[in-house]
């Protein structure tokens, strides 16, 4: 199989039914989605995909790895916060091998644009871990105008250099992309047909509540990104429809250099939506291990390969996706660093979904998950639940005092997985800024 080129594309607290192919609501302005949905109608798309975690940057570990996040001491932190600038433990090591470095060992090109959250320079950084090219923020969340962060640090950069730049900050990512793929078709002529490997890390749907008509207001914003109390629905929908927006001139960049057909295009989330998603029918959002922190939209679109008009109920996960990437470009692991996840090609190529298990441990609130075919154990706050989530969606049935042998079994399993995992060190840190008032109740 000739190697694809591959463009990965994460969103930032998108939610499992934002999107139209999702069920998604039409917004005030129509349909909020359109060339996601048009990818979801022919391509694939899965109803069972999850987030390697239900926040940021301990999810883009397991992206940029192919591991259990929990083997790094920089995923313990719930997430990276804009406070370890210089800290030399909490990041990626630049010595660990990636999904970039691998690709680029195989013959790619490979670019990061957008969101890094992996660790702040001069420990870390895009550049040290794999990629070529870096255009983007290194912190988790920023103004989409001022481009600082929540301590008011200017945190836009272009390689390892600070860039000053006008402009809304899903767009300017978006634009880059785009150039990106012109470049790899110019380069392509110039010597000869290689590869490239994009990373399209958008900031959106992430806080603060911004589309591209609040120019205005975000001088007054820009040193208090945690002030949640702004935005609406329609401010939220419009932030997802500019950046499907973006993901349309992409494809159409792909269209007009006759690389669409050889190109995978994954689109996902890094983790659950956030105040003003749409979960429907699932309960909690970020930092929950109930299925609104975890289960997002996948949808997978590469014309030589997919059959359009495909769902699947293929349970996967986000260093799957990682997985899955190496395989296709013939990309080897590195002995020392055996990958946790699971290649997804053979349901890539129209075959069955496959069992496969799927464990979450977090910090906040002691929590703890495991999926297993249709059952899901549970622990919140030394509660513990059993559901059967293919018919309890919102997991308000709960089968533990019913099923006491399956829910010691799972019980037990979580615990001898958990065994094989680094303890959480003591002084890692939880994010003080959400909220769990969907968590399940006794």
């Amino acid at each position: 199989m000739q190697q694809p080129n591959i463009i990965f594309i994460v969103a930032d607290d998108l939610g499992f039914a934002d999107l139209g192919c999702y069920g998604g609501r039409e917004a005030s302005f129509g349909p909020v989605s359109p060339v996601l949905d048009g990818l979801a109608q022919n391509g694939l798309l899965f109803t069972q995909g999850y987030s390697n975690s239900p926040v940021c940057s301990p999810t883009r570990f397991a992206l940029m790895t192919g591991r259990y996040q929990y083997r790094l001491r920089g995923a313990a932190e719930e997430p990276i916060r804009s406070d370890a600038r210089g800290n030399d433990r909490l990041g990626l090591p630049p010595s660990h091998p990636t999904l970039p470095s691998l690709l680029r060992q195989a013959g790619y090109r490979t670019a990061l644009v957008g969101k890094w959250h992996l660790g702040y320079p001069p420990h870390f950084g895009p550049l040290q871990s794999g990629y070529d090219e870096f255009y983007g923020a290194l912190s988790g969340g920023l103004d989409y105008f001022t481009h600082a962060d929540s301590r008011g640090n200017h945190d836009w950069w272009e390689g390892q250099e600070a860039k000053h730049e006008d402009g809304y900050l899903t767009d300017l990512l978006s634009r880059r992309a785009v150039d990106y793929v012109h470049r790899q078709a110019q380069a392509n002529t110039r010597e000869g047909a290689k590869p490239f490997f994009l990373s399209l890390h958008y900031t959106a749907p992430h806080w603060p509540w911004e589309t591209r008509d609040d120019a205005s207001r975000a001088p007054t914003l820009k040193n208090d990104l945690f002030d949640l109390s702004g935005g609406s629905v329609d401010t939220y929908r419009r932030m997802i429809h500019h950046m499907d927006e973006g993901i349309g001139q992409v494809m159409a960049a792909l269209a007009q250099h006759g690389m669409m057909e050889n190109t995978l295009v994954v689109f996902t989330s890094d983790n659950g939506g956030e105040r003003y998603s749409d979960n429907w029918p699932l309960v909690g959002g970020k930092m929950d291990l109930t299925e609104g922190g975890i289960r997002v939209p996948w949808i997978a679109h590469w014309p030589a390969v997919i059959t359009a008009g495909g769902v699947t109920d293929q349970q996967c996960m986000t260093m799957d996706w990682s997985v899955t990437m190496l395989a296709l470009a013939g990309a080897a692991a590195a002995d020392d660093y055996p990958l946790d996840g699971v290649s997804l090609v053979p349901v890539l190529q129209g075959g069955p979904a496959f069992e496969r298990p799927l464990y979450w441990r977090m910090n906040h609130r002691d929590q703890r998950a495991y999926r297993q075919g249709d059952w899901k154990y549970l622990k919140v706050d030394q509660h513990e639940y059993l559901f059967n989530v293919v018919a309890d969606a919102r997991e308000r049935a709960n089968h533990a005092r019913h099923e006491p042998e399956r829910l010691a079994a799972m019980r037990q399993r979580w615990q001898e997985w958990n065994a094989c995992m680094p303890a959480i060190p003591a002084d890692a840190t939880i994010s003080p800024v959400y909220s769990t008032k969907d968590m399940p109740q006794r």
